[in-house]
């Protein structure tokens, strides 16, 4: 065996890098034509490759969210003695975070925010359409907070109040599970306040058609009569196209209906073209109902996708528009 192996490493025969690897490999392995197995595994690897891709992309996202709640531990011990009794004390903490969130909307997607001047002074109920996941509520609150010092509370489903380590992050940026009660209150305070009638049910199947998913919830105009209040509609171009889910799977949507957890799985966080458009405001009416209410702000919501989305959504075109060089007017 010593003779074959010096006889090859003085062969005159050039030989590639590679076969020089697949013969050190067999010979310290043992196994034979081991270059079989290695072309084998390189073919599984190219064939599962987008697979793998477009599911464990997603977990990215998860990463920025708790490498958010990381810096606000962080944040919080190093300043609690120093800003104890300060009223500004999480200040520094969220502009910060604006910052990094704003920075990954507009490096990944191009994040771009329109109408904003249709946001008043005061206190205002946003509703917006739901895509799978909230991360374009969250470039939309960052640039709000960085151009226009203003925070924006949001309610969000039960389930996210028992994830583990999000506690400090949803009480930082005001997030609640929405009680009518401590809505009103919120926006009687001059608050600014976002929600998604269609919650987790629209997020997980709704579809590239854009499907308002509402059921009968009306519960939402009725907090903005409640506190006299203007309701502003938005949406998100190309939502649907960053994440997709697998929400078509029947038995997944009975198994939604049956314990309430989002179990559908996510596929995609594409760097698709994202642009947020902020609708006109629909003025408080004291004799208006919470239906008519509701009715109104479905179809300015609607107005909005059919304006402002292509339907069927389409991944490559997203892509494609993620590129596009010419900023799109209001």
């Amino acid at each position: 065996v010593l003779r074959s192996k010096v006889s090859v490493s003085l062969n005159p025969i050039p030989m590639s890098y590679l076969t020089c690897l697949t013969y050190i490999l067999g010979e310290w392995t043992g196994v034979e034509h081991i270059e079989d197995y290695l072309s084998y595994a390189v073919y599984l690897l190219w064939v599962l490759f987008p697979l793998a891709v477009v599911f464990l992309l997603p977990g990215v996202l998860v990463i920025l969210f708790y490498t958010s709640i990381l810096f606000l531990h962080i944040y919080k011990r190093k300043n609690e003695l120093k800003e104890a009794y300060s009223n500004d004390f999480w200040d520094g903490a969220k502009q910060m975070l604006a910052t990094l969130w704003d920075g990954h909307g507009r490096i990944w997607h191009g994040y771009e925010l329109h109408g904003i001047e249709n946001i008043p002074e005061g206190p205002g109920l946003i509703v917006f359409y739901h895509g799978a996941t909230p991360t374009d509520y969250v470039y939309f609150m960052a640039r709000l907070l960085i151009e226009r010092k203003r925070y924006c509370h949001a309610v969000a489903d039960h389930f996210v109040f028992r994830l583990p380590g999000f506690k400090l992050l949803l009480d930082v940026h005001g997030v609640m599970h929405g009680p009518k009660e401590e809505c009103v209150s919120a926006l009687k305070k001059g608050c600014l306040l976002a929600i998604a009638p269609g919650g987790v049910r629209e997020a997980l199947f709704s579809d590239e058609m854009y499907t308002i998913i509402w059921g009968n919830r009306k519960g939402f105009a009725q907090v903005a009569i409640d506190a006299k209040v203007p309701i502003i509609p938005m949406f998100t171009q190309n939502v649907r196209e960053g994440v997709r889910t697998l929400g078509g799977i029947k038995i997944l949507r009975s198994l939604y209906e049956r314990i309430r957890l989002p179990v559908v799985p996510l596929y995609g966080w594409f760097p698709v073209k994202l642009r947020t458009f902020i609708g006109e405001p629909i003025p408080y009416e004291p004799n208006i109902t919470a239906e008519e209410l509701t009715a109104k702000t479905k179809a300015a919501l609607q107005a909005l996708i059919e304006k402002h989305q292509k339907i069927p959504g389409n991944i490559f075109r997203a892509l494609m528009e993620r590129f596009q060089t010419q900023k799109k007017e209001d």
